[in-house]
């Protein structure tokens, strides 16, 4: 029996990956305000999924023409094109359009912190029907953010609780994504680049082919290189980055560390767009870092027992992956490989190779 005493599965790669693609992802919103100006947001959403698609295709193709063939990822098998067209239909159809319609009626501001609402919804349906393992506090940092969305979607003027259009297409946008981050979490061992590479292409012909059914024209060639540039960043890099989180992670402490995102677009919101900062925010957004800290307060570790299996993903040798190998190889490498049962106890988070029972 191995004994790992590591420090909590929050740390490295992963945290660092869905950080960086919160930045990345942080920035369409006010971005987006700006650039619905001038396109239609049927028309935006396909521009930045071609600009996702193009941005990825120039990356592979400059990264082969410079250093070769690196080490590769798994590709894609099997039931993962299900899991597959179910992520580009959720993510990357339907959320983008409610997201955009939202925005053309709603601020920025208020926009991006209504986003904030998609981690814990990842959350919840990582619990609830992919078996995911969280612990308790989660519970109550899901009440916390729905009181936060509720603080700016609450109407004064109103009877009761009262809910805007466009709040709630923002919020229906935040629950696409959230059936995407888990679906996605299902593929997350495969290819990054080329899982975004075929969601940014299929999304972005989709969402034109759309575009042109209900007579909205292409922007002038600034905003539109703008769009394709704010894609490549927004939607692609920012996707590759947080597949590689899930892989780490699993799709709740990666939308975790993601819930970032919501703050970094207000604060862009506020000095792009010279939104005022108000009471409001200021409350939602203590709500919402209160619900933030409720989730990365999750300690999880224990004994626990890997079963014998057999698959395929990219990996480096380690604990869990102390395999032969007939002839010389390079870390990290991909190949299919076979672990043997194995009992050990550390803090982990539920990867590949910990989405175990309890």
């Amino acid at each position: 029996m191995g004994k790992d005493n590591s420090s909590g599965y929050g740390g490295g790669y992963g945290a660092l990956a869905a950080l960086l693609a919160a930045f990345f992802f942080g920035m369409s919103a006010p971005a987006s305000k700006l650039l619905l100006a001038e396109a239609g947001p049927v028309m935006l959403a396909g521009l930045f999924y071609l600009g996702s698609f193009a941005g990825l295709f120039a990356f592979t193709s400059v990264k082969r023409l410079f250093w070769g063939r690196l080490p590769g990822e798994s590709a894609l098998k099997g039931r993962d094109y299900f899991y597959l067209a179910g992520s580009i239909v959720s993510g990357g159809v339907a959320a983008p359009l409610f997201m955009l319609y939202g925005l053309s009626s709603t601020a920025g501001s208020t926009a991006s912190l209504l986003l904030n609402v998609e981690g814990v919804l990842t959350v919840l349906i990582a619990m609830l029907i992919f078996r995911e393992q969280v612990g308790g506090k989660v519970w109550l940092a899901a009440l916390t953010m729905l009181l936060a969305s509720s603080v700016l979607t609450y109407s004064p003027g109103s009877r009761g609780l009262y809910i805007e259009k466009g709040g709630l297409l923002v919020l229906a946008a935040a629950l696409m994504w959230a059936i995407d981050n888990n679906l996605t979490r299902e593929l997350s061992h495969r290819d990054p680049v080329v899982i975004a590479k075929y969601k940014g292409f299929s999304s972005g012909v989709v969402n034109l082919f759309a575009a042109y059914l209900l007579g909205e024209s292409l922007p002038a060639h600034t905003y539109l290189g703008g769009a394709l540039i704010l894609g490549a960043l927004a939607y692609g890099t920012s996707l590759v980055l947080f597949i590689y989180a899930l892989r780490h992670l699993g799709a709740s402490r990666t939308s975790t560390y993601f819930g970032a995102t919501p703050f970094i677009g207000m604060f862009l919101s506020i000095i792009i767009l010279g939104e005022s900062f108000t009471l409001r925010l200021a409350a939602a957004s203590v709500l919402m870092l209160a619900s933030i800290w409720l989730i990365l307060r999750e300690y999880h570790g224990h004994e626990h027992t890997h079963e014998a299996f057999c698959h395929e993903h990219r990996h480096t040798h380690d604990e869990h992956h102390d395999h032969e190998h007939e002839g010389d190889f390079f870390d990290p490498h991909c190949h299919e490989h076979e672990h043997e049962t194995l009992t050990h106890s550390h803090a982990h988070a539920p990867d590949i190779h910990h989405f175990h029972r309890h």
